[in-house]
């Protein structure tokens, strides 16, 4: 990250929390500083190495660091989550319609897939519970991408043994447009209207009417242009799992920690910061002010007015799993992409 965005993230730990300004203790003798506390946790984060590796040269107590990567996890999570890690608005829904059109695929919202983290020390009873097709105990992170990697939705601590389809089910990704909370969407795809948006995925997900795959068997030049097409552009979130990894080595290693919960703050914390970069590339806007971050962990205050019934909340997931309205808008974009999408020559 760049010098501005690092002096950022100290200035407003600092203004928030306690733990991160320097205090001196009962003998006088001043503590580590904000930049000291921010530099040891980005360093872990970022390299994956051991506290023993940042002491050298940070010069703070291994006990001290592996505390600081704790508080630091969980204060980004606190002050950014309901800026960096939230559904997108209606502005930015606006904006990816917009650019899903350009490609080709329009109600297009991003492209999901889910990335196991490994557990070394996942306890010896659990093992069985969290192995899955990686050999080894994994923790499960659900993710949309979009086309500029910034991650819109996030779902990490299911264990490793389930697979992409058990997670999607138990995944709040489509509560927003069950309880009517999410942007409207509406476009027109060979000439049919839908008024929900889709993500696209890879072929182990179900047949929804909110996710699209490729055609499995294509038989002519159409289902083989939109395949091909869909896999490109589904690799967006792959993209965005491997830049994620790259940028912060811990969660590409095993993690080292014994608490899930300690996995899921590290694990958002990346992420969060992830975004935050993405942003700071961009210089679109100016970052907002601290004052207009939301605390994230303020319990949600639902009215009656806003939860809807039973009933209707059970016919809008009917409709999100819809088939019949999965197989018409596969046809429908099969048509579409032949038509728009930017065919190479073959001259």
């Amino acid at each position: 990250m760049r010098r501005e965005l690092f002096q950022r993230i100290c200035d407003d730990l600092a203004q928030r929390y306690k733990y991160f300004r320097q205090t001196e203790d009962g003998a006088g003798k001043s503590g580590c500083t904000t930049r000291q506390k921010v530099t040891a946790a980005i360093w872990m984060l970022a390299s994956g190495c051991s506290a023993v590796e940042v002491d050298s040269a940070v010069r703070m107590g291994e006990t001290t660091i592996y505390d600081t990567v704790k508080k630091f996890a969980r204060a980004i999570i606190k002050t950014y989550k309901s800026h960096y890690l939230r559904p997108p608005n209606e502005a930015e829904t606006a904006r990816l319609l917009q650019h899903s059109a350009e490609r080709g695929f329009p109600g297009m919202l991003g492209s999901i897939d889910c990335m196991h983290w490994a557990w070394d020390k996942c306890p010896t009873g659990w093992q069985g519970f969290y192995k899955g097709h990686c050999k080894r105990p994994t923790v499960i992170l659900e993710a949309v991408a979009t086309h500029d990697l910034w991650i819109s939705h996030a779902f990490f601590g299911l264990p490793g043994a389930l697979n992409d389809i058990q997670v999607v089910q138990r995944s709040p990704v489509f509560d927003g447009i069950a309880t009517n909370t999410a942007p409207a969407v509406n476009f027109i795809v060979n000439g049919h209207h839908y008024d929900k948006g889709y993500y696209l995925a890879d072929g182990i997900y179900p047949s929804w009417a909110t996710l699209v795959q490729g055609v499995p068997a294509p038989l002519d030049d159409k289902q083989k242009f939109f395949t091909k097409k869909q896999a490109e552009y589904r690799k967006d979130v792959e993209r965005a799992f491997g830049v994620l990894q790259a940028r912060y080595a811990i969660v590409r290693y095993p993690c080292k920690f014994w608490s899930r919960k300690v996995m899921k703050d590290i694990m958002e914390c990346c992420i969060i910061l992830h975004n935050m970069t993405i942003e700071d590339e961009r210089g679109l806007l100016p970052p907002p002010r601290i004052d207009d971050y939301e605390d994230a962990t303020r319990p949600c205050l639902w009215k009656n007015k806003d939860v809807p019934e039973i009933r209707a909340l059970i016919e809008k997931h009917k409709e999100i799993r819809n088939k019949e309205t999965h197989y018409q808008l596969r046809e429908d974009l099969v048509e579409h992409v032949w038509l728009h999408a930017p065919r190479r020559s073959t001259r």
